[in-house]
């Protein structure tokens, strides 16, 4: 049975809550019991989605990890920012975590010609603020299988993200994928700005 396979926490029993109008953000909070990390994001998510690749921060037990992107001018650390470091410096996306929990709380593209810099990647999850987007895809869905998930199980673990009204890619979303190759054929001179 599909829904017997632990995708995350927030999908597990199906998709709660849905993005509220004029929601501003939150605080996103690590999991340390004392001094924990804390990041403001003073704006709505977008693309929400699930992820299975094997870099994202996923919480115990679950397959898959569930983040948003937000402007990046939306994110500030506002405590204990000494705790963070980059996950792998050499990554795309510069994956901040808490050296005393190992939660990411933000993760950040560097790279100026990326499609994607300017926006953050965030786990809402990590906030007791209620109003942020809903996960809307799921992407990297055969990634799992990089992060230990049987590959007997990826047909269920499909099935169960479409019972959730969540469309499996084994990348990103289609829009995302044409920001990427839009951004790749202005830098080769294909297309012009």
């Amino acid at each position: 049975m599909a829904s017997a396979i632990p995708i995350h926490p927030l999908l597990d029993n199906g998709i709660k809550g849905a993005a509220k109008e004029g929601f501003a953000g939150g605080t996103l909070t690590c999991k340390c019991a004392q001094n924990p990390v804390k990041v403001s994001v003073s704006a709505q998510t977008a693309h929400n989605h699930a992820c299975g690749c094997t870099k994202c921060w996923k919480p115990a037990g679950a397959s898959f990890a569930v983040i948003a992107v937000v402007s990046r001018d939306a994110v500030k650390v506002i405590e204990n920012g000494d705790k963070l470091s980059v996950v792998d410096p050499k990554a795309a996306i510069q994956r901040h975590a808490c050296k005393g929990c190992g939660v990411h709380l933000y993760g950040r593209i560097e790279n100026k010609d990326h499609a994607f810099y300017g926006l953050d990647f965030v786990h809402t999850e990590l906030s007791s603020e209620n109003g942020w987007s809903a996960p809307a895809f799921a992407a990297f869905v055969s990634s799992a299988i990089e992060g230990g998930v049987p590959p007997s199980k990826m047909d269920a673990i499909r099935d169960r993200f479409r019972e959730l009204g969540l469309q499996p890619y084994d990348c990103l979303s289609p829009p995302l994928m044409d920001a990427l190759s839009t951004q790749t054929a202005k830098l080769s001179g294909a297309l012009k700005s």
